[in-house]
């Protein structure tokens, strides 16, 4: 066991060292790569985007379980207010320090050796296949990567690796971002009353968005419609009646939510202002992201990501559940109060899907980010215990 744990520490400490930040996840993909082939892995491949996957066959019929994790990070805004090197990989009181140390290298890392030990011990002698996806742009885009790899694979089984302090994950809030334009004509605000401002129509638009009120769910919680961000065109707008506004709201999404329905309510109270005001000229959509990867690919995709939430005595929730109890582990089965890459696999695909990682979320994007290494030992131990559950 001393070997493995120092093997998983190794290659933990390799992936935060290789940095790569969204778009820029070929180190990593490279040392996922090797390690595959070195580990005897039956099929390795990179897609379009980078996303690289690799599948161990057992020698019986079965079910194809997938580990998700993704290989990029957030940026170090500023490295001097770390008192470690963010990207050094450092072991201090048994805590392994590192931009991605918590989101999520320690994770991946457990999954990859978990894979290669679990092949080792059962010499393949198991039913189904396993998969171990390293995944792009998950920071920017949870799930949008991740639809490659489901048409790819066609898992019956999905772990996300994301942070749950070693707990049994079944559910998450999705997230939106949706985007409300007015438009006005210009004027030189010398002769305001020549133009039509389109920021004081956003303001009225503001105010009565503000008035409604998102569903909420007995398990997840509340939807949530928030206002985050405001911009006016022309910027800066100097003398000028601005003829262009936008704001962002972030909306919380819950299961049964769909892009049709959460805009409906926005819409509907639109129209209403429109013909109370035959001056406003409004709309409402998602934003559209478009990143380029390092393959370079295009990754583009609306900023809908949904929620998900299985039963607690759902089958495949309770095999694990009792497996891992059988093990000595002790998780609690509760949800993710984040976004994760299981908006498409359990929200668009339906697919049975659960969370399981070393860490605590709050641990994520911040300064002098770490994972204990106890917390890295029991995710290893705990990823060997779901293999041994779903692939009966």
């Amino acid at each position: 066991m001393e070997d493995q744990q120092e093997k998983l520490i190794a290659l933990c400490q390799s992936l935060i060292r290789s940095g790569t930040l969204s778009g820029e996840e070929e180190p990593v993909a490279r040392l996922l790569v090797e390690f595959f082939r070195e580990n005897a892995f039956d099929d390795i491949r990179t897609d379009a985007y980078g996303n690289v996957i690799a599948c161990i066959k057992g020698t019986l019929p079965g079910k194809k379980l997938l580990f998700d994790a993704h290989m990029d990070t957030v940026p170090v805004s500023d490295p001097s207010a770390w008192t470690v090197d963010p990207w050094g990989g450092e072991i201090i009181d048994g805590k392994l320090y590192g931009r991605g140390s918590t989101d999520m290298k320690g994770s991946l890392a457990a999954m990859m050796c978990a894979a290669a030990e679990f092949a080792k011990e059962t010499k393949k002698e198991f039913a189904g296949e396993l998969y171990i996806a390293g995944v792009v742009h998950e920071e920017c885009f949870e799930g949008v990567a991740s639809r490659e790899i489901s048409k790819t694979v066609r898992p019956d089984y999905v772990v996300i690796g994301e942070a749950s302090d070693l707990n049994l994950k079944i559910g998450q809030r999705g997230r939106a971002e949706i985007v409300v334009e007015t438009f006005g004509k210009p004027a030189h605000s010398a002769n305001p009353d020549k133009g039509l401002n389109a920021v004081y129509k956003m303001a009225d638009v503001i105010k009565n968005i503000k008035t409604l009120v998102p569903p909420e769910h007995p398990v997840l919680g509340k939807g949530i419609l928030e206002l985050t961000d405001i911009k006016s065109s022309p910027y800066p707008g100097a003398s000028v009646v601005p003829e262009y506004c936008r704001c962002t709201y972030d909306r919380r999404l819950l299961v049964g939510e769909t892009k049709e329905s959460v805009l409906a309510p926005i819409q509907a109270l639109l129209d209403l202002m429109k013909k109370e005001d035959p001056e406003l000229r409004a709309k409402v959509s998602y934003a559209v992201g478009e990143e380029t990867c390092y393959t370079g690919e295009k990754i583009r995709g609306e900023r809908f990501f949904p929620g998900w939430l299985f039963d607690p005595k759902d089958e495949f929730v309770q095999a694990v559940y009792t497996q891992l109890q059988a093990d000595g582990f002790t998780p609690e089965i509760t949800k993710y109060n984040f976004c994760t890459n299981a908006s498409h696999y359990a929200g668009e695909a339906g697919i049975p899907t659960m969370g399981m990682g070393p860490s605590n979320e709050s641990l994520a994007h911040v300064v002098d980010e770490y994972v204990a290494l106890d917390q890295l030992f029991g995710v290893y131990g705990s990823f060997l215990s779901i293999m041994k559950a779903l692939l009966k």
